[in-house]
């Protein structure tokens, strides 16, 4: 099976192999993953991550061996900790990265994919960090712009802020809403959680649509419009705009 690897700032990942599909994710830089199909110039693939899958345009990654792609997926992320930064590489060509793109064996402040080397001199975060943590991390995306399958600060959704959030913390989250209510312990009441932990909501149908994260004094940051901080009560958002309730409460998951 062959392996590939992003090497653009993020890509989108498409819910079939056309230009004009439905964005379901994005990858981000540094990311790689297993190919399983290939129709024309799209490849169906599986991200090493979270095991999403979903179509990119082959013209956006570089092919891995099995090896390369075993020594990355076992070996430490080295995630990027700025909002927006650049890596430099053949001798004067520049690479915009934005935060929580991955620097595949990051070491002297180089990152090196298929005999490329990339420099990189900013910020970076490695290994587990407290659960205060996820909050001064969930604040750098404040006021970024709502956007279906995104994954960055320059648009992201709701469920793609909580894993980007977790996974700059060290922590592993499933890509989707639904999904990531699948994980961790559920509490019976919001005086039970603490700042961190992840509110989910549903719909009429009772399918859950929304995720966000718990603040402290009955508060809570989500992507809606934009990443923006709200009131969080036992029937849910209440948001300090509209003054009015926007999402109904689900459960609330302890996931550290």
């Amino acid at each position: 099976m062959p392996y590939g690897i992003c090497i653009l700032n993020s890509i989108a990942l498409r819910a079939t192999p056309n230009d004009s599909a439905e964005m379901v994710s994005q990858v981000l830089f540094g990311e790689s993953f297993e190919i399983t199909n290939s129709v024309g110039s799209w490849l169906h693939i599986k991200l090493s991550f979270d095991a999403y899958e979903g179509w990119i345009d082959h013209n956006q990654q570089a092919l891995l061996s099995e090896l390369e792609f075993d020594n990355l997926k076992n070996n430490p992320q080295i995630l990027v900790a700025d909002l927006v930064n650049f890596l430099s590489y053949n001798e004067g060509e520049m690479l915009t990265i934005s935060l929580g793109a991955s620097l595949p064996l990051f070491e002297d402040f180089k990152t090196t994919i298929n005999a490329i080397s990339y420099l990189y001199e900013g910020s970076v975060f490695k290994a587990n960090k407290p659960k205060e943590i996820l909050i001064e991390t969930a604040f750098m995306y404040l006021n970024t712009p709502y956007l279906w399958g995104g994954k960055t600060p320059f648009g992201i959704d709701c469920s793609g802020f909580t894993q980007m959030v977790y996974k700059l913390s060290g922590y592993k989250l499933l890509r989707d809403a639904s999904q990531q209510a699948t994980q961790g312990e559920a509490l019976s009441f919001i005086e039970e959680s603490e700042p961190g932990d992840l509110a989910f909501f549903d719909n009429e149908e009772g399918e859950i649509i929304h995720v966000g994260i718990i603040l402290s004094d009955h508060h809570i940051i989500h992507a809606h419009g934009k990443v923006r901080i709200d009131k969080l009560d036992h029937s849910g958002i209440f948001n300090i705009d509209t003054h009015r309730h926007t999402h109904k409460l689900r459960v609330i998951k302890k996931i550290l």
